[in-house]
C-alpha cells in the first residue's frame, strides 16, 4: 500500500515538471527531472545508516512506522509546489524521513527463519512490485482526469493509511539486552571468515540495481514524451504497471531458479538480460515496443533485487540485520541518486534519450560481471 502511494505519483515527475511547473521539453526538463528524482536518493543515502542503527537498538517496527509517516507528509506537500526548486527541496526531505522498503526488509529478515528468508524477501519484493504495478496505472488515469497535483495529495493520504495495519497488526520479537559491553556490528561480521567482503560485494550490487532501475524508469518517460503527444501519462502508467506486474511475478518465481542454479548464477544471468531490456528501450522504434521493453526490465529486475537481498539476509548476523540493511539502503539510495542523474545528464549533453539508455545498459552489464566474478554463494 505504501509503494502504491509512491508509485501513484512519482513516475510522472517529468510530466508534472513539464505541464504543471512550465519547464519546456529539452535540456532543462532533463536536468530538472534528474535533480528531482535524485534528491530523495541522496537524502536517503545519508539517513538510512542512522535509521538502521536505531532500528537494531530500539526496534524495526518503529522505524517502519516512521518511514511511512515521513513519506506521507512530504509527498502530500508536493500538491502546493509552485516551481522546480520547491519540488527538489520536498523530494530531499521525503528521502530524509522515509525509506519504507529498507525498514520492511530489515523487519522481515530479522523475524523470518533462516531457511525461509529467500522466499520471504521474495514476497516482500513482490508486494512492493505489485504496489508499483497498480500505482502508475491508477495514478496515470487519475492524473489525466483530475491533474497531477491531486495525485500527489492522494498519494500522501495513501501512505498515511498504510501506517494503520502496521501499527495495529505487526508484531516484533522484543530486543533482549545482553550483559556486558555491546558488540559492534563490524565485530559480529568479522567473526565469520570472508563475510565482510561478501557483504561489501552485495551492498555494491544492490546499489547498481537501484542505479539501473531508477535511471531506466525516468528515461522511459522521457522516451515516451518524444513519441506520444497526447495521453502520455496514461501510456506511461501502462508501461510502469506492466513493469511492476512482471517484477511481482518474478520476485516470487525466481526461487525455482535459485534453488537449482544458486543465487549467484541466477542474479548474474538476470542482470545480463536486464541490460538487453534497457538496450531495447533505447532502440525501440514505437511506443508500444517501449512499453514491452519496460515490462522486460521489470521482469529481470524482479529477479536481481530479491536474489541479492536474500543473499544479504543470509550473510548477515541476526543482531545486525537493521544496521546492514540500513547501510544497504544507503547504497541503493545512492544508486537512485546516480541513476536519474547519469541518465538525465547524458540525455541533456547529447540531446538524445537513447544514448543515456545505452549507458544504463552498460552499467547493468557491469553488475552482471560483479556478481559472476566477485559474489559468493551463501550457505543455505
Amino acid at each position: 500500500m505504501a509503494i502504491f502511494g509512491f508509485s501513484f505519483a512519482f513516475p510522472f515527475l517529468s510530466i508534472f515538471i513539464n505541464q504543471d511547473l512550465g519547464v519546456r521539453t529539452g535540456s532543462d526538463l532533463y536536468l530538472w527531472t534528474a535533480a528531482s528524482a535524485s534528491a530523495s536518493g541522496i537524502a536517503l543515502a545519508v539517513a538510512s545508516p542512522v535509521w538502521g542503527v536505531l532500528g537494531d537498538r530500539f526496534g524495526r517496527k518503529p522505524m517502519l512506522v516512521r518511514s511511512m509517516v515521513g513519506g506521507a507528509l512530504f509527498v502530500g506537500l508536493i500538491y502546493f509546489v509552485q516551481n522546480p526548486t520547491e519540488l527538489v527541496a520536498l523530494r530531499f526531505l521525503q528521502g530524509l524521513t522515509s525509506g519504507t522498503v529498507a525498514a520492511a526488509t530489515a523487519l522481515v529478515a530479522a523475524e523470518t527463519p533462516r531457511q525461509r528468508i529467500g522466499w520471504a524477501l521474495g514476497v516482500v519484493t513482490s508486494a512492493v512490485a505489485l504496489g508499483g504495478a497498480i500505482g502508475p496505472v491508477v495514478g496515470g488515469f487519475a492524473g489525466a482526469v483530475f491533474g497531477l497535483r491531486v495525485v500527489f495529495l492522494v498519494a500522501g493520504a495513501l501512505l498515511l493509511l498504510a501506517v494503520i495495519p502496521v501499527f495495529l497488526i505487526v508484531r516484533e520479537t522484543p530486543i533482549v539486552r545482553t550483559g556486558g559491553p555491546r558488540v559492534s556490528t563490524l565485530a559480529l561480521i568479522n567473526q565469520q571468515p570472508g563475510q565482510r567482503r561478501a557483504l561489501t560485494v552485495l551492498v555494491a550490487a544492490q546499489g547498481l540495481v537501484g542505479l539501473v532501475t531508477s535511471g531506466a524508469q525516468q528515461l522511459v518517460v522521457l522516451r515516451l514524451l518524444e513519441m506520444v503527444h497526447t495521453g502520455v501519462a496514461f501510456v506511461s502508467g501502462i508501461a510502469f504497471g506492466l513493469a511492476g506486474l512482471a517484477t511481482s511475478v518474478a520476485a516470487v518465481g525466481y526461487t525455482r531458479f535459485s534453488q537449482r542454479l544458486g543465487y549467484v548464477k541466477t542474479a548474474a544471468a538476470a542482470s545480463g538480460l536486464l541490460a538487453l531490456s534497457v538496450l531495447l528501450t533505447g532502440v525501440a522504434p514505437t511506443s508500444w515496443l517501449v512499453v514491452v521493453a519496460a515490462g522486460l526490465t521489470g521482469l529481470f529486475g524482479g529477479v536481481v533485487l530479491p536474489a541479492t537481498a536474500s543473499m544479504l539476509g543470509l550473510e548477515t548476523p541476526h543482531e545486525a540485520q537493521s544496521t546492514v540493511f540500513g547501510i544497504n539502503a544507503s547504497s541503493v539510495a545512492i544508486g537512485f541518486f546516480l541513476g536519474p542523474l547519469i541518465g538525465g545528464t547524458v540525455a541533456a549533453a547529447t540531446a538524445d534519450v537513447s544514448s543515456a539508455l545505452y549507458v544504463i545498459a552498460g552499467l547493468s552489464m557491469a553488475l552482471a560481471a560483479l556478481l559472476s566474478t566477485q559474489a559468493r554463494e551463501p550457505a543455505r
